[in-house]
């Protein structure tokens, strides 16, 4: 299957009264949906990113994850930061453009500068949302929903999709918190997801962007096998050992790093620094990488928390939107976790960049580009100072080509 958007966006005054249209068509130029907005006085730049949001997000909702899609438009600015080939300079438009580009990986996206007068439609559409814009109304129309109903869309995405129930006996180093025992709940909101194009049995067809996904060395923390969020426990001896044993092979080849990113938190920024210091490389920080706030949980193990809170442990366990007490719940994480990927994928296409975080976050990166079920979560196991990796590509697929290797560590 393959679909076009073609998207628009407009401001009069720029900035100005401003609005967005968007068209979602077959091959052969039927219009399967359209979207329209006004969206008050901003500029053109803005209006037109959102017009290829609401374009991205039409698709989604009419054909599922992977599909092929050619974005048209006629703002080389947008095409041209979203192709890669441009940097995005304006901060203003940094938010919209991060959307933009995580809506697009979930297709198999390709972008094409078309001339306005080959963007009717969309122009059509954002022309009618700015005559609304400049009344002070909203676009009256036909919302973000398919025009002609499509036979071949897929079975409904259910947001909110959960494994609810931890499994009878759930694998050694699952989804915990350092070396937190017991089972633990999946942590994304991740939809019923369609088979993305794309296999480690094809050629790649762009540039991948390489993520190494390292954890942390070993901590006290992890020793005891205790809850260990935000609190900032610092690496034993092995740990900074394990860490270093990651360095000295990080710094050889065929590991090429590009770029380091890190949780803020010390353990993981120690295990980086490491790795910085073998290969000159400066660490960045992203707070997305953190592990989970535990609140009142933070330094207990399993057992302790079973005894002291039974009820809480119970719920938290049975529901992901459910944080501890004072705490962060699973659900928040995970769309904290997404963000950082998406953001580190924005900033840093086509590099292979080191990621220094925690067992959630890197489990949860796993897991999606897996395509994998929630009970996934159960069936990996990640040691401390283990590295694992995936490819992400512009057009769709991600590719993983390592769990959980200590090979380093022997």
């Amino acid at each position: 299957m393959k679909l076009v958007v073609e998207a628009d966006g407009g401001s009069r005054g720029n900035p100005g009264p401003a609005g967005y249209g968007a068209v979602v068509k077959d091959v052969d130029g039927q219009v399967l949906a359209e979207a329209a907005d006004s969206l008050g006085v901003t500029t053109n730049n803005v209006a037109e990113y959102q017009g290829l949001i609401a374009g991205l997000r039409s698709v989604l909702a009419l054909a599922g994850e992977g599909v092929t899609v050619e974005v048209r438009m006629d703002s080389k600015l947008v095409v041209e930061q979203m192709a890669g080939r441009w940097k995005v300079k304006n901060e203003g438009l940094r938010p919209l453009a991060l959307e933009a580009a995580g809506l697009a990986r979930r297709l198999h996206v390709s972008w094409k500068w078309i001339p306005r007068e080959r963007n009717r439609d969309a122009d059509r559409l954002a022309n009618e949302a700015m005559d609304a814009a400049a009344k002070g109304r909203k676009w009256q129309g036909k919302p973000l929903s398919a025009v002609a109903a499509p036979a071949y869309s897929p079975e409904a995405v259910n947001d909110n999709l959960y494994d609810l129930g931890p499994p009878t006996a759930p694998a050694t180093g699952a989804l915990a918190p350092e070396g937190a025992s017991g089972p633990v709940p999946d942590t994304t909101m991740t939809p019923a997801l369609q088979p993305k194009p794309g296999s480690g049995w094809m050629g790649p067809s762009s540039t991948a962007t390489s993520l190494l996904l390292l954890r942390h060395g070993e901590t006290p923390f992890s020793v005891d096998r205790r809850f260990s969020g935000i609190g900032d426990p610092d690496l034993t001896p092995s740990g900074v050992a394990q860490a270093e044993a990651a360095a000295v092979r990080l710094s050889r080849k065929p590991y090429e790093i590009d770029v380091i990113v890190s949780s803020p938190l010390r353990r993981a920024r120690r295990t980086a620094e490491a790795v910085a210091a073998r290969t000159g490389l400066k660490v960045a920080v992203d707070d997305g990488l953190r592990e989970v706030d535990f609140g009142e949980w933070e330094g207990q193990t399993f057992t302790e928390i079973q005894r002291r809170w039974p009820g809480e442990l119970a719920a938290w366990l049975a529901d992901p939107a459910v944080a501890p007490p004072g705490g962060e719940s699973f659900e928040q994480a995970a769309l904290r976790v997404g963000d950082a990927r998406d953001r580190v994928l924005f900033d840093h296409k086509g590099k292979t960049v080191l990621v220094v975080s925690h067992v959630s976050p890197i489990k949860l990166l796993l897991r999606l580009a897996l395509l994998a079920p929630p009970a996934a979560l159960y069936r990996m196991h990640l040691d401390v100072a283990s590295l694992s990796a995936v490819d992400y590509f512009a057009d769709g697929p991600e590719l993983v080509r390592a769990l959980n290797d200590t090979s380093h560590l022997r």
